[in-house]
């Protein structure tokens, strides 16, 4: 059974064989997690993710699918990039969220990482409610992970968000 674990930090500080990048669908960085991957891992990741885009993801990366590249000078092996959906009043796309996670972790396994370190996916300027995308988050990560993948690391920006993971965590 995989063993679930919360840290409230920075997630390019992290050790892990596999980060998570909250992407946006073009894979060549932007705000909030996607920046500070990108700076922080370099320009490897950058010509990385160029490199998809001229090849099978021309269009860029698909709500809910992701892919993997180099780590550049993160403490990983590799950087998974997920495209999370956009929080809607109107439409639940709340399957889209849990298959960031769950492709995730399928690449994760696929490249034999035991550790795997993600972001609070689109609980940022995507809109998510924290308490929500928390639920999503333990639930899929509970079900979904994968041997090899033995510690699934959910790093929190911040108290709102580490608690909301935490309730999660220890819900019955």
């Amino acid at each position: 059974m995989v063993r679930i674990t919360l840290v409230q930090g920075d997630i390019t500080a992290e050790t892990a064989d596999a980060i998570v990048n909250a992407a946006n669908s073009s894979l060549l960085g932007g705000g909030g997690v996607d920046g500070a991957i990108h700076r922080r891992g370099g320009p490897e990741i950058l010509a990385a993710c160029r490199a998809l885009r001229a090849s099978h993801y021309g269009k860029g990366l698909a709500t809910g699918q992701a892919v993997a590249t180099t780590a550049g000078r993160l403490s990983a092996e590799h950087v998974i990039h997920t495209v999370g959906p956009v929080w809607s009043r109107e439409e639940d796309r709340s399957a889209l969220l849990a298959s960031c996670y769950r492709e995730s972790l399928r690449i994760a396994a696929e490249l034999g990482a035991r550790t795997v370190a993600f972001p609070a996916i689109s609980t940022g300027i995507y809109g998510w409610p924290m308490d929500d995308g928390a639920r999503i988050a333990v639930e899929t990560a509970r079900t979904a992970a994968l041997a090899p993948v033995e510690e699934v690391r959910f790093v929190l920006f911040d108290d709102r968000a580490y608690a909301a993971f935490a309730e999660q965590l220890h819900a019955p």
